[in-house]
């Protein structure tokens, strides 16, 4: 419950307790699995969301610990507990067993982006000494055969490398009667790389007890049952995919339909076809969807609730979600070093805080709001780092203990350089990432406060607000947009009278630039740096030209 600052109970600081009322479990990926098995033995468990229908691989919760035990054993052949091997793929059902398989063995998966370049792999497996990897050989134009030949030659420790479609053979190569270790909980279960956008990624170290309380309490906060089905649309290398979307719904005895890239027809055709209650998509996703939806009428009546995160969620793009599609919405704020949610609203929160807050705490986790150069908490309503202590919080950086002592402090803080403000109530909203604050003659703006304003505007169907380098104010507040009707743009004039009606001047974007798409990552966030280095790596028009 949120702490009381002062002797009359009015909440001075931004800070509160954890909620002890919802108990943590403490399990290995493996034991929630074998858990799992125990209590619905032949309920669904996973779904291959691919397109034929009659395609689509299907697996009971029996069946997916055996698949899941017998390449635990042949893991177990080749690799002692506690050596890293890395997964290499896209979101298919073999990555799924994978994610169990090695939790039994007591390895630790490295999970890897696929559209990494041989540089960028060659950094990763090296900097986590993988001595195993399991690979695709190629996905979306990624001859990932051919990167990984280049780069083995770098990566001594590599020993043992398998072809996802070879993976029945390697299986086939186990010793059925190994046996497999006890894990302990609170060891290491993950390796998950950052996005490196301020520099190299770094390798958050996940303990087998941090993730799996994290998915199960998630989805049981946003009522995902036993019978339910969760559809997986978030890439399975990322804790939004392999944590939230497999075991969240693995504890919760629901079904996991696993897309293995994001489709907006196909996702609302599986959404149709394996009633789909649940799933959680983030903003760009959510703007694809709703324009799928205008296109082609899907039955979607077991729809209960979708999820967002990772990204701010606009207001007005949470009312558009919950009226157009007729469902529950909660937003999950949080990141990869906290396994991942932090906070999160829930579906009986008040409307106005499940469209414009981050919610409040999830239970057993600590959070506070302090000044990023002072560390004190600051008072409530003034924006500040939060910062989150519990469970759920990292063990680590993997071989970086200058880094990890940057992030989480002596007392077990984890800092998440994310701007934010805490009501009375402990109700959260984000003001944007530390490191994306702009300051404009000394004045503090935050993004998110500018994004949420233009994202009313009806002829804007994406907007980023970054700063850009000014001699004068130090930085200016320039807005990119993707127009709603790229044939009728909206006009910069325009844009800046209907910000004009709701910020101050100062506030108010002068640089309005006009993409007909965003970078992105692979989990759908903007890359605001990419849109800032393009901006300022464009042609400059010589004096005096037109």
């Amino acid at each position: 419950m949120a702490k009381a600052a002062d002797s009359g109970g009015v909440m001075a600081r931004s800070e509160i307790e954890a909620d002890r009322s919802m108990p943590l479990r403490h399990e290995s990926v493996g034991a929630a699995l074998r858990r799992a098995a125990a209590a619905a033995p032949d309920g669904l468990a996973l779904v291959e969301g691919q397109p034929d229908p009659g395609r689509r691989r299907r697996w009971t919760f029996t069946e997916l610990l055996a698949d899941a035990e017998r390449m635990a054993r042949a893991l177990a052949t080749r690799f002692e507990p506690g050596e890293h091997v890395a997964v290499w793929a896209s979101s298919t059902p073999e990555w799924v067993v994978l994610e169990f398989a090695t939790a039994l063995a007591g390895v630790v998966l490295v999970t890897v982006n696929p559209a990494l370049r041989q540089e960028e792999l060659a950094y990763v497996l090296g900097q986590s000494k993988s001595v195993g990897l399991f690979y695709e050989r190629s996905f979306r134009g990624n001859p990932m055969a051919e990167q990984l030949a280049a780069v083995g030659g770098e990566l001594p420790r590599l020993r043992d490398v398998v072809a996802v479609d070879d993976i029945d053979g390697f299986v086939a190569g186990g010793h059925p009667g190994v046996a497999l270790p006890e894990v302990d909980p609170h060891s290491a279960a993950q390796i998950q790389y950052t996005s490196g956008t301020t520099g190299a990624p770094k390798g958050a170290l996940l303990s087998h007890a941090g993730i799996t309380d994290n998915g199960r309490m998630a989805m049981e906060l946003v009522g995902l049952d036993r019978g339910g089905a969760y559809l997986n649309c978030m890439p399975l290398f990322h804790t939004g995919g392999c944590v939230l979307g497999v075991l969240g719904p693995i504890q919760r005895l629901a079904t996991c339909v696993c897309l293995r890239e994001f489709d907006p027809a196909l996702m609302l055709e599986l959404c149709e076809a394996e009633r789909v209650t649940h799933f959680l998509a983030v903003p760009t996703m959510l703007v694809a969807l709703l324009g799928e939806r205008a296109r082609k009428e899907r039955d979607l009546s077991a729809l209960r609730l979708i999820c967002s995160g990772a990204a701010p969620v606009p207001t007005e793009l949470v009312r558009r979600v919950q009226r157009e599609f007729g469902v529950e919405f909660s937003i999950l704020f949080g990141q990869t070093e906290a396994a991942p949610v932090i906070t999160m609203t829930r579906p009986d929160d008040a409307p106005e805080d499940i469209a414009g807050t981050l919610g409040t705490a999830i239970p057993q986790v600590a959070v506070k709001i302090v000044d990023p150069a002072t560390g004190d908490t600051v008072p409530v309503g003034q924006p500040g780092e939060l910062c989150a202590k519990g469970f759920n919080v990292m063990l680590g950086y993997y071989d970086m203990p200058e880094r990890t002592a940057e992030t989480v402090d002596g007392d077990g803080w984890l800092h998440t350089g994310d701007l934010v403000t805490m009501d009375d109530r402990g109700y959260f909203r984000i003001a944007g990432r530390l490191k994306d604050m702009i300051i404009r003659g000394g004045e503090n703006i935050y993004p998110v406060e500018i994004e949420e304003v233009v994202f009313r505007h009806p002829g804007v169907a994406e907007v980023a607000v970054v700063g850009l380098p000014d001699e004068t104010w130090g930085e200016v507040v320039a807005a990119f947009i993707r127009d709603a009707d790229p044939a009728r743009p909206v006009g910069d004039a325009e844009l800046r009278a209907h910000v004009r009606e709701h910020l101050a001047p100062h506030k108010t974007p002068t640089v309005w630039v006009h993409l007909e798409a965003f970078p992105l990552t692979p989990s759908g966030k903007v890359q605001k740096f990419a849109l800032r280095d393009a901006w300022l790596a464009r042609p400059v028009p010589a004096a005096g030209a037109p």
